[in-house]
């Protein structure tokens, strides 16, 4: 759970979370990490209302995690070649930003 630590993740832009991994494959546990944090109690309850599921297959196929945010806009990491930390830093960010976009289209 080291992935999660230190980063602020709020989900309230996200509308779903699809992790698809064989857990056989050697290049697998950044997405299992991934999944961890995320299913965190703290991190779930930032949006009770995202719907994140576990595609677990026994086929060799590339971990694969797939986000779709309320506005549409999808996020797509091929996480065989990336660390959990890298894929919760650019979700935070992303999340940050659209967060930061509703707040200002508000004041207006």
């Amino acid at each position: 759970m080291a992935a999660a630590k230190g980063i602020d993740l709020v989900l309230k832009s996200v509308k779903s979370i699809n992790v698809r991994m064989c857990p056989f494959q050697p290049e697998v546990r950044s997405t299992r990490e991934f999944l961890e944090a995320i299913n965190t109690k703290k991190i779930r309850t930032t949006n009770t209302n995202c719907e994140i599921k576990a595609d677990v297959r026994h086929d060799g196929s590339e971990p694969v995690v797939d986000i779709l945010f309320g506005d549409g806009e999808r996020l797509v990491f091929k996480s065989q070649n990336i660390s959990a930390k890298e894929m919760l830093l650019k979700l935070s960010s992303i999340c940050s930003s659209k967060d930061q976009q509703v707040r200002d289209s508000a004041k207006k």
